[in-house]
């Protein structure tokens, strides 16, 4: 059974729908370098940001773009080869917000030239996600489980 925010009772989601967000994300993070170091790129970056924070708080299902996938994306593929736990992608959000949240930070504190860099760091993990299926916080939560650092629910 799927919740309405399209996660399974399980905990299993569909993994395309990070994958689809973190496309959209990556088109706004290249947005934000265009912008450079400049108001609006921070203005961008903080809308990003918050992005994250769903993301963080509800799983990458629960966020706007996982709305946009479950609602115009979803209906319209067919079952996913297999599913996957949500808790990796839900790290990543975390790890998302990081590294835009410094950016917003240091651009609210006036070094507006770490709004570009932080979206730059960003970009890159979303790309790789949206391209090849690689998710960097995914990994990132995989490792820290291994190590202990992150225990098994």
């Amino acid at each position: 059974m799927t919740t309405p925010s399209g996660t399974r009772s399980d905990g299993m989601i569909d993994p395309r729908g990070p994958r689809f967000g973190a496309g959209i994300t990556a088109l706004l993070l290249a947005i934000v370098m265009l912008f450079g170091a400049s108001t609006a790129g921070l203005v961008l970056l903080v809308v990003i940001a918050l992005s994250f924070v769903l993301g963080t708080v509800r799983g990458a299902e629960g966020t706007w773009q996982g709305w946009i996938f479950r609602t115009l994306v979803r209906p319209r593929l067919g079952s996913p080869e297999e599913l996957e736990d949500r808790r990796p992608p839900r790290f990543a959000q975390l790890v998302g917000l990081v590294v835009t949240g410094i950016g917003v930070v240091l651009g609210l504190f006036g070094v507006l030239a770490a709004v570009p860099i932080a979206a730059a760091v960003a970009f890159v993990a979303a790309a790789l996600n949206a391209v090849f299926g690689l998710c960097l916080g995914c990994e990132m939560y995989l490792l820290l489980r291994r190590w202990g650092v992150i225990r098994a629910a």
